[in-house]
């Protein structure tokens, strides 16, 4: 792999994607709708900024011109899931067959549905209770009958540097700036988590495997981890010594009613009740040793990238 193109650049799983990238000594082309953003977030990297409109497939198929490997790693707003993401991934796939690109697909763990307390496997029929986890099926469904060359690779939910739009991060960024912090979900459940670099690093090394396309492939985080357990962590690392109160269904249900986000948000929320956890088996027999960051050190890393911004 000598020239990738990056889509979603600055989100979470994207910019973590892009320095991976650049590590490792591929040319990347960053590309997402603000310029500035896209400056600022690699103003030290060696890339080539492509600021550009996912929708219109002009600057899709102008950004992947000559590029081996395409990384999807867009994300738009729930409340525009129904109407624009099927239109937004076509595109995508439309680009990647134009200019004859691989590509990698940043999923998450929606289409898998409930998983009844047992990790689940790429194996494991999908079988999707949400309005959310069925589009993202059928967007997987679309991809693979596209004709790209391409794989999938889910992920639980992410957190790490620049991940600030994560649940989370949603809970460090307000602890490491001494605000008032907030959990969401029940804090004595345990949930996983996936350090963004090490997810980054986890599909790079994917991409550069033959084998790996055609395939769906599971990269589980660093096990599970109670929301008490990471505010300690958190605690130790800085100075917020309030309590970091846990949001509720019903408080969700309630903010809803004014924020389309929080409205499209509460068919997840069963995540935070029955949390999905990844096997990752396949990849570790097939590709070999997962990247898993320690959440001890993760959220050291994390914290210390949302001082270092504020």
């Amino acid at each position: 792999m000598k020239k990738a193109l990056v889509l979603g650049a600055t989100g979470s799983m994207g910019s973590a994607i892009v320095h991976e990238l650049v590590q490792r000594g591929v040319e990347v082309s960053v590309f997402a709708r603000n310029k500035e953003r896209l400056n600022e977030l690699f103003q030290n990297l060696e890339v080539n900024v492509v600021a550009g409109d996912g929708f219109i497939q002009k600057d899709l198929d102008q950004a992947a011109s000559g590029v081996e490997i395409i990384f999807n790693a867009v994300n738009i707003p729930y409340q525009d899931w129904q109407e624009k993401l099927r239109d937004l991934n076509g595109n995508i796939l439309n680009a990647a067959k134009k200019s004859k690109a691989r590509l990698a697909i940043v999923d998450n763990i929606y289409g898998y549905g409930r998983s009844k307390g047992v990790p689940v496997s790429e194996k494991d029929e999908k079988k999707p209770h949400t309005k959310k986890g069925k589009i993202r099926v059928d967007l997987e469904r679309r991809a693979k009958e596209s004709g790209v060359e391409m794989f999938i690779a889910h992920f639980p939910d992410f957190y790490g540097p620049n991940a600030g739009n994560t649940l989370l991060n949603y809970t460090l960024t307000a602890m490491a700036e001494g605000k008032t912090a907030r959990f969401i979900g029940d804090k004595k459940i345990e949930r996983e988590y996936i350090y963004t670099p090490d997810g980054a690093k986890a599909l790079v090394e994917l991409a550069l495997r033959d084998q790996a396309y055609g395939q769906n492939w599971n990269i589980p985080g660093a096990g599970t981890i109670s929301g008490e357990e990471i505010i300690d962590i958190a605690m130790g690392y800085t100075k917020y010594r309030k309590k970091v109160s846990a949001v509720s269904k019903n408080m969700i249900r309630f903010i809803g009613f004014f924020d389309k986000f929080m409205r499209e948000y509460l068919e997840m929320y069963y995540l935070t009740e029955e949390p999905v956890v990844l096997n990752g088996s396949k990849y570790e027999r097939e590709i070999g040793l997962i990247p898993r960051t320690s959440y001890e050190e993760g959220i050291r890393k994390t914290l210390a990238s949302i001082s270092a911004i504020s």
